[in-house]
């Protein structure tokens, strides 16, 4: 559905999701978490940790959302999801005209101040440590984030446009290239990061995704 870069429903999900998640995780405090940690730690095990739970949290996510859409008459659900899509790219867009030009020190900031908090607590001195923290810190910090909320709208689209294998691996493939250059360049890219043109064009990508759902939900 919406990316329409191919009739075929599983690419359009791969496509839609590892786009989506991909401008959505660059620059968010889970990447500087992520970041923080490789510097202090050996990258594998952050990796390791860090993914695992992005991947927990993707899976809870996509429960959630194919829950919500197997809730409802399966008429309502294209407009559902283009309501979800517009309002969604709508808030993004407002939040980043009033977002600072510096909005990605703030995260990396944020970032540092609870990793910090955590490590004051106990010595890291094996790899599972390092792996525990990596995903324990991943994980509070992805809940109620942009990027579940991104996943929990995309598992909203009807099923016969949007298949689980499709939506599954594109998501996942997004968190694994961006905690991949967190871990292994993260301190480069961090500097270069503009939080305002990534929310604008994760603003502009779901509205694209309404109205790919409203001609759909037309359709229907």
């Amino acid at each position: 559905m919406p990316v329409p870069i191919s009739g075929d429903p599983s690419l359009a999900a791969f496509g839609s999701s590892l786009t989506a998640i991909t401008l959505a995780e660059l620059g968010d405090k889970t990447f500087f978490m992520a970041l923080i940690l490789a510097v202090r730690h050996r990258a594998r095990w952050v990796f390791i940790g860090a993914f695992g739970a992005l991947t927990a949290v993707t899976l809870i996510s996509l429960g959630l959302g194919y829950g919500l859409r197997e809730l409802l008459p399966q008429a309502v659900v294209p407009w559902l999801a283009a309501g979800l899509f517009l309002v969604f790219g709508l808030k993004l867009l407002l939040d980043a005209q009033g977002m600072a030009a510096d909005a990605a020190s703030g995260e990396a900031e944020e970032a540092e101040e609870v990793v910090n908090a955590a490590e004051t607590r106990h010595a890291l001195t094996t790899p599972w440590a390092v792996i525990w923290e990596s995903f324990a810190l991943v994980f509070v910090a992805e809940l109620g984030d942009r990027t579940q909320f991104t996943t929990i709208f995309l598992a909203t689209a009807p099923a016969r446009v949007f298949t689980f294998a499709g939506l599954l691996a594109g998501t996942l493939l997004g968190h694994a290239l961006v905690t991949w250059l967190a871990v292994g360049a993260g301190k480069w890219i961090g500097q270069r990061v503009d939080e305002r043109l990534l929310y604008r064009l994760s603003g502009g990508l779901f509205l694209v995704f309404a109205a790919a759902a409203l001609r759909q939900a037309l359709m229907s």
